[in-house]
């Protein structure tokens, strides 16, 4: 049975600070995996495109700089 996101930030919050560093590493790369995969996900479905677009459009139009 699957564990309610109460009982898994109980869980979290008593870890030694040692394990909570190793914790925090590993959801930054899981996390970072996650985004990652939704992005392409978008970016293949053409969710992104008409940002895409606007963002052309705004900066053929002189509404943006380089940095």
């Amino acid at each position: 049975m699957a564990r309610s996101i109460e009982e898994i930030e109980k869980e979290i919050a008593q870890l030694p600070p040692e394990q909570l560093v190793r914790f925090r590493a590993w959801f930054e790369k899981f996390d970072a995996r996650e985004w990652d995969e939704q992005i392409e996900q978008d970016l293949g479905t053409g969710k992104l495109d008409s940002l895409a677009e606007s963002a052309i459009a705004d900066h053929l139009s002189g509404k943006s700089k380089i940095l």
